[in-house]
């Protein structure tokens, strides 16, 4: 009104109900990005209590998005494989199938590039392949492809990456002489070798290209040995399949599985690591548990008893992080300390020695720790810093050092940080 003072009330009312009822009408395309101090996302709210939570290193590489964790380092049996911040993957040891993607065949003592890959996310390396998952979910694989495990409908080995076929909406990787896909959906995808039904499809067929692990749905992480596989569901459990003659399929029993079966008696997992031959899972209280061959202590209850079913590791608690291969466990502490235990041959324990130990020891003069991932006889370990460190055999120069000498203690690979 001219001259007058206009009543702001019903207008207010009018917004605040307005506001009300398109919060109530579209909450679900509402989600809400937060970012850190860096300008990196750092979650994301869907709103009613969905959310995503993302999480990095000191040096700005993502560790974890949701409940999936990018580990920066694998290592094979004699190759080991690192991805850095930005997307691209470096790689040393044997490459006498190519397994180390720079369209050779030739070792490396020291890291070189994998060739045309970029937009890494994830990593795994097989017995004597290599496979990553790219930011967009499809995969690529490179080296030997005698079995297939390169799932690119051939077996011809492959000096360079090349795309898995027909597969998208990859969230994890795994690999041992066969690999596997965790895709967004929870289900599990596998291809390779199959003698002892190690891709989990009900046969012992070998397959050139994906096939779905049959009856294994909401799935959070998976891991791999050269003849089994493992999975870990959503709701803490964990389900194995393949060769179970050492027991390592933890069902109570020795009979090989062409499906998953769950392992007797486990709940409250949150990680898990296999070797081919025994298998270990984290729980959430921080504790370890392991069961299969046990010959040289790799199970780390202080005997040599092979075990059908999970055991506790003796005295170690506060565990963040596990891992596993041939015959020694590895486990990485709250307090950014290795301890290890099993077969010590050629130093892979750490501790300045090469005697086999049936519970865990500490690895010598390495703290700061963020990962940590085994070869057949060798380690590798990516500190807070950015710095990268391995030991135990060398002889095809996987400790990067650029030697072929074998190290009881860790020695820092040569130029290269994440």
């Amino acid at each position: 009104m001219m001259g007058g003072k206009i009543n702001k009330k019903p207008l207010i009312v009018f917004l605040i109900l307005f506001i009300q009822l398109f919060v109530q009408v579209i909450p679900a395309w509402a989600a809400v990005y937060y970012y850190d101090e860096s300008n990196r996302l750092k979650s994301v709210d869907y709103g009613q209590g969905e959310s995503i939570v993302f999480n990095y290193d000191n040096n700005g590489n993502l560790i974890s998005k949701g409940g999936t964790y990018y580990l920066p380092a694998t290592a094979g049996s004699c190759h080991t494989a690192v991805l850095k911040g930005n997307g691209t993957v470096w790689i040393w040891g044997n490459n006498g199938n190519g397994q180390l993607g720079d369209g050779t065949t030739t070792d490396r003592l020291t890291p070189v590039q994998v060739s045309g890959l970029t937009g890494v996310k994830a990593i795994a390396a097989g017995d004597e392949h290599t496979a990553a998952l790219k930011e967009d979910g499809t995969v690529w694989t490179w080296g030997c492809n005698c079995y297939g495990q390169l799932g690119d409908g051939t077996t011809t080995d492959r000096l360079t990456p090349v795309q898995v076929s027909g597969l998208t909406g990859v969230k994890a990787l795994a690999a041992g002489y066969h690999t596997i896909a965790l895709k967004e959906d929870g289900t599990v995808w596998a291809w390779g070798h199959n003698c002892v039904g190690q891709l989990g499809d009900g046969t012992d067929n070998d397959s050139l290209i994906p096939v779905q692990v049959s009856g294994l749905t909401g799935v959070k992480a998976i891991t791999s040995g050269d003849y089994n596989t493992v999975a870990l569901k959503e709701d803490g459990t964990v389900w194995a399949w393949g060769t179970n003659y050492f027991g390592q399929l933890g069902d109570g029993t020795t009979i090989d599985r062409l499906t998953p079966v769950q392992v007797t008696g486990l709940t409250g997992v949150k990680a898990i690591a296999e070797s081919g031959y025994h298998t270990a899972a984290l729980k959430e209280d921080g504790t370890v548990w392991t069961w299969g061959l046990n010959s040289c202590g790799q199970l780390g209850d202080g005997t040599i008893d092979d075990r059908l079913a999970p055991v506790q590791v003796s005295g170690l608690t506060g565990v963040k992080g596990i891992a596993a291969d041939s015959a020694h466990t590895a486990a990485l502490k709250e307090d950014g300390t290795i301890w290890l235990w099993g077969q010590n041959n050629y130093g892979q324990l750490g501790d300045g020695t090469t005697d086999d130990s049936l519970t865990p020891v500490q690895v010598s003069g390495l703290t700061n720790v963020r990962a940590v991932a085994p070869g057949d006889y060798h380690i590798v370990a990516v500190k807070e810093d950015g710095t990268i460190w391995a030991w135990g055999f060398n002889y095809h120069g996987q400790l990067g050092d650029g030697t072929t000498t074998d190290r009881l203690t860790p020695v820092q690979v040569n130029g290269l940080s994440l």
